[in-house]
This record gives structure tokens, C-alpha cells and sequence, in this order.
């Protein structure tokens, strides 16, 4: 961003590729969308709370409080008939734009200081890849929340290193996280939302690992 924070990150884990973006925020690494090239992808609103959420079967857009606006279905993945898509495009924040058009064309784009960088995020799964696509572990309650204090945890940790390093000087509290600790995050995120546990649950661990 203008102001230094870090916007978008694109990392590769194993065989995939994963992009986050943060948001414009001094002390927080707030992530505000994750998109894997596996075709799961989340978007959430400023306070943490689920915008918009796709799987390689569809997706469905959520309104600020938790209701569904509308639901769809990647056609390639429907045997039979299915819900469209109709283009989507969101703001997530003055600099950082998000615009479905298909389930290969997610387009993340950033627009600063009159230059402007584009990501396309979106993946064409067949339905044979998807049948070989291993389910996410169930997790329980307590466990999840361990994970979540345990990254949170490390987080704090990572700060009083800084704090450490540069006694005297504001450096520290501009210094991103680590990207392990990041991309543990990430793998929390997805395991709550493939967890059987209550929204209210979900947004806690959400704001742990976000805090």
C-alpha cells in the first residue's frame, strides 16, 4: 500500500499457489481474502465476517449479517441443471479489488499511485481432479481454538522480537509477520470452514488468529 503495509502476498506451498491479501492496517495483518489454486477461495468483510466463499463445486455471497444473498454452481461440476453465476465485483478496499467472472477467471486487482497490478486467481477443475481432491480433516472445537492461541501465541512472540531489536524505534510495529506464521493462519481459516462448529465459534477463531 501507499502507506508501506504489505497488500498481497503470492506464495507457493507443494503444488499450489496461494494468494492473500491484508488489509491496510499499521499494527494487524488482517487478512481480507484467501484464494488457492485449488478453487477454494474466501473474501471477508473489514470486521472478519465471511463475504464470499467458493469451492470447486460453486460459491454463495453473503451479506454483513451472515445471510445469503446468492448462491452458484460451476457449471463444468454440475451434472445437471445449475445456478449461473452472475459477474461479481467487490471492493475490499480503496486499493484492492476482487471480480469473479468465472471459476478460471478471479481476478485480484491492485490500484495505487496510478499503477495498477492484476492476479487471476481462478482455476479450471475438472471433475475427475475434484473427485481425487483429499477432504479436509475434522477438527473439533477445542482443537481448533488451541491452533488458533497457538498461532496467536507465536505472534505475539514474533512482536516482542521485534520490540527486542529495536528498542528505541517504531520499526518493529511495522514489521510483517513471518510467512509460516501466516500461512498458518491460512490453514486455520480452512479448517473452520470445513468444521462442523457455529458461526459464532468461527468468528472467534477468526479474530484470534487476525488479532
Amino acid at each position: 500500500y501507499p502507506s508501506g503495509n504489505l497488500a498481497v502476498i503470492i506464495t507457493r506451498e507443494r503444488d499450489q499457489l496461494i494468494c492473500i491479501v491484508q488489509e491496510d492496517e499499521l499494527r494487524t495483518a488482517k487478512i481480507r481474502a484467501l484464494f488457492q489454486s485449488d478453487g477454494r477461495s474466501t473474501c471477508y468483510y473489514r470486521n472478519g465476517d465471511e463475504w464470499i466463499n467458493m469451492s470447486i463445486q460453486g460459491g454463495q455471497y453473503l451479506d454483513q449479517e451472515g445471510n445469503r444473498v446468492r448462491r452458484w454452481m460451476w457449471p463444468n461440476l454440475s451434472p445437471g441443471p445449475h445456478v449461473p453465476l452472475s459477474p461479481i465485483f467487490i471492493s475490499l478496499n480503496r486499493h484492492v479489488g476482487v471480480r469473479i467472472l468465472a471459476q478460471d477467471k478471479i481476478f485480484v486487482s491492485f490500484l495505487a499511485m496510478g499503477r495498477q497490478a492484476k492476479f487471476n486467481m481462478g482455476t479450471k477443475v475438472q471433475v475427475s481432479a475434484a473427485s481425487q481432491l483429499p477432504l479436509p480433516a475434522q477438527l473439533g472445537e477445542d482443537e481448533l481454538l488451541l491452533l488458533a492461541f497457538r498461532v496467536r501465541i507465536l505472534q505475539l512472540f514474533d512482536r516482542m522480537r521485534g520490540c527486542l531489536n529495536f528498542p528505541s524505534s517504531e520499526q518493529w510495529n511495522k514489521m510483517q509477520p513471518p510467512m509460516y506464521l501466516m500461512t498458518q493462519a491460512v490453514k486455520i481459516l480452512e479448517l473452520c470452514m470445513a468444521a462442523d462448529i457455529s458461526d459464532e465459534l468461527r468468528s472467534s477463531i477468526r479474530a484470534i488468529v487476525n488479532a
